[in-house]
């Protein structure tokens, strides 16, 4: 059977990854020359190309070893987006200001993880189900909450609040977060470059969801 694994794909060796979104859509020509446009899917999806530069054989055996405890495509792992990781710009630090999470009502308690692309009614929300341990935080109206003031699942994303927060207060996080992963392939060709070199050819990635 199928499992998440929580392990994380060392990032050494995705230097050099190429990869990014991912859309799908279904383009129809009438007749008149217009085009009808639409999405089956509701969220996007990544897609990563690792390992294609020649590396040192130790780190090729370690990406080996990594693939084999997934078993190829059966298991999902954590990969960190190089572009993409964090609930602000790359160039910043996150703070508990960074994404919107939702208002409380008085008796909630529990909020989902989530970071916001673009903004208003084009804007794309994607929930985030692998933070980073001990990088959270939370604000409530503003008010940064102290470490101790609420808990962090980092394999859901759910944060639990001591305290529901009050009718209409916004609620905010700020974080690094992993995106959850499979390999696309069942097979990793491994070619010599040297004595002490290596490469695998187009070791692909594909996000899933968790």
């Amino acid at each position: 059977m199928s499992e998440f694994h929580e392990a994380r794909l060392p990032a050494r060796l995705a230097f050099g990854c190429t990869g990014g979104v991912e859309r799908r859509t279904d383009v129809v020509t009438l007749a008149s020359g217009h085009e009808r446009r639409t999405s089956p899917w509701t969220q996007s999806r990544r897609r990563y190309l690792i390992a294609t530069a020649p590396r040192p054989l130790d780190e090729i055996a370690e990406l080996v070893a990594f693939f084999e405890a997934r078993r190829g495509r059966l298991h999902g792992f954590r990969f960190r987006d190089p572009a993409d990781f964090k609930s602000s710009a790359p160039s910043a630090q996150p703070s508990a200001g960074d994404q919107p999470l939702g208002n409380g009502d008085g008796v909630r308690k529990t909020f989902q993880l989530r970071k916001t692309y673009g903004a208003g009614a084009q804007a794309v929300v994607r929930t985030i189900a692998k933070p980073v341990a001990g990088t959270v935080t939370v604000a409530v109206a503003g008010v940064a909450l102290a470490p101790g003031a609420f808990a962090v699942d980092v394999t859901t994303g759910l944060v639990t609040l001591n305290t529901a927060p009050a009718a209409g207060a916004a609620v905010s996080a700020g974080f690094a977060f992993d995106t959850p992963v499979r390999f696309d392939l069942d097979r990793l060709d491994v070619t010599l470059e040297g004595f002490a070199a290596a490469r695998v050819t187009a070791c692909s990635l594909v996000e899933v969801l968790v």
